[in-house]
């Protein structure tokens, strides 16, 4: 592979690339050994913490050999390159810190469910991305690994905690990497990276074989992309529930790559630019961004009214700060065994330890009181949006935050998720709520900054078919960074827009 064609590779998604292989025009080796090469040239971003080129070469080669790409059977994604995020995505045999100084010579000791069926899907893992410790934070700045760059200028997070996957797609190192989502945590680096970012349903997909569900069933997995088609097919990958999941979601009625490919009835779609949460108003930029999302909709025939769903701020950020403080003591647990000893206080960030700390003081009717409130939420929001298909808010209140806000301890844990609701609002109403969600980049500053337009729905298929119709409406794909993937990269100045 020569350097320029892995460069100009850079601008395929995932499935172009997957018909590269199909086709025979390019093998899995070659493919995965551009994206390293792209990859090696974008280091100065920090992306991705842990190189698994030997796995992925192993990989790539048994592909190759085996003649399943030309089979026609492999499916859209078989041998494209692809990279899975340090926590959420074990691989068996390989590190996994999840950002954390307690757990940093920690190795996964199962393969998560979901990378099993990226694997079934032919895709070549060969790198672990960067996240905060244990997906605390909606920025990607660990004191472990260093903070991520944002492709867009390296005085503004990526987002986070699926920062380091953000950053590599939005740098063209790869089309398409997993992330995770509890309060926003895919939707959010993708707002502040100019991509698609897509929370599933709640139990769309499994956790297995770690776990049922995750705070309660706030967290869900899927990915960060550059269109909507990849991450459709992303999806078709994953969807199903693992042997033994306490539940699962009702199966989609296609295959989400076919739902996309014809646009959808008209949706009652209400929407809003103000925020659920207490707080400054949204910025200027992001309103414009969401009234011009709106417009577009209606004049491809969809209802669209202004309103907004209430529900009770202070009982959805008590309800977040309890389960987030006992899910926390999970990690004290965790690295108490792996280290055999009781872990330090500096051994972990400081916004971590507050949440060890009051988590280890939370009692059990605590917990319970936690999970009754979140589920009264749910029916209060829900019942106030029969009448409505779809809701269309802004992703981010304001446009991507400078790095040291979104990390830092506020003396308490519902301080520290005060300040970070502030900043996402709605985001979190999603995990609640435990709707679909997606976050699509819509809008841009002045500046040329990202900002993404976020729709949520009970279902995935109609915000992927409406996604897929916006794509075409307000095309971003030719709205990226500077590419610091080229062979003579041109680096930003700290505050430099490009």
């Amino acid at each position: 592979m020569d350097t320029a064609t892995a460069f100009e590779l850079a601008d395929t998604d995932a499935i172009g690339l997957g018909a590269l292989a199909a086709t025979g025009e390019l093998s899995a080796t070659e493919l995965l050994e551009a994206a390293i090469i792209r990859l090696d040239a974008g280091r100065e971003l920090n992306t991705v913490i842990t190189d698994l080129f030997d796995y992925g070469r192993a990989r790539a080669e048994a592909l190759d050999a085996s003649g399943v790409l030309r089979s026609g059977d492999s499916g859209p994604l078989a041998g494209v390159p692809f990279l899975i995020k340090d926590i959420g995505a074990s691989l068996a045999g390989t590190p996994e810190a999840m950002g954390s100084r307690a757990l940093r010579t920690h190795v996964a000791q199962h393969t998560a469910w979901i990378v099993e069926r990226y694997l079934e899907a032919g895709l070549v893992l060969f790198g672990k991305t960067n996240t905060p410790e244990w997906a605390n934070h909606c920025t990607t700045e660990p004191s472990l690994f260093g903070a991520t760059g944002n492709p867009w200028g390296l005085d503004i997070t990526p987002g986070g905690s699926s920062g380091g996957s953000a950053a590599a797609v939005a740098a063209g190192i790869v089309p398409a990497a997993s992330g995770g989502d509890a309060t926003g945590s895919i939707r959010v680096p993708a707002a502040c990276c100019g991509l698609v970012g897509l929370k599933p349903r709640r139990a769309r997909t499994s956790l297995a074989p770690g776990a049922g569900h995750i705070l309660e069933g706030l967290f869900n997995e899927h990915a960060l992309t550059r269109t909507v088609r990849d991450s459709a097919a992303l999806l078709d990958a994953v969807t199903g529930a693992g042997v033994g999941d306490p539940y699962s979601a009702p199966p989609p009625s296609a295959a989400y790559l076919d739902i996309i490919a014809n646009p959808p009835a008209p949706q009652r779609i209400m929407v809003s630019t103000s925020s659920p949460f207490p707080g400054p108003a949204t910025d200027p930029a992001v309103v414009a961004a969401v009234e011009r999302t709106a417009a577009a909709l209606a004049e491809l025939g969809h209802h669209v009214e202004p309103g907004a769903p209430t529900i009770d701020p202070d009982a959805v950020a008590d309800a977040i700060a309890v389960l987030h403080n006992v899910s926390n003591v999970g990690l004290l647990s965790l690295a108490r065994d792996h280290l055999g000893r009781e872990p330090r206080e500096d051994e972990f960030e400081p916004s971590s330890w507050v949440m060890i700390q009051e988590g280890l003081q939370t009692s059990g009717a605590a917990y319970a009181d936690a999970i009754t409130a979140m589920h009264a939420q749910t029916r209060r929001f829900a019942g106030q949006m029969l009448d409505h298909d779809v809701l269309l808010v802004p992703t981010l209140l304001t446009p991507p935050s400078p790095y040291g806000l979104l990390d830092q301890p506020r003396g308490t844990t519902r301080a520290f998720f005060d300040v970070e609701f502030a900043t996402t609002g709605w985001t979190v109403l999603a995990n609640v709520t435990g709707w679909a969600a997606i976050s699509l980049p819509l809008g841009v500053t002045a500046d040329g900054l990202p900002i993404g337009v976020q729709l949520m729905a009970p279902d995935e298929a109609v915000l992927l078919a409406l996604a897929a119709q916006l794509e075409t409406a307000i095309p971003w794909a030719d709205r990226r960074p500077l590419r610091w993937t080229r062979q003579s990269t041109v680096h930003l100045d700290q505050g430099e827009v490009p």
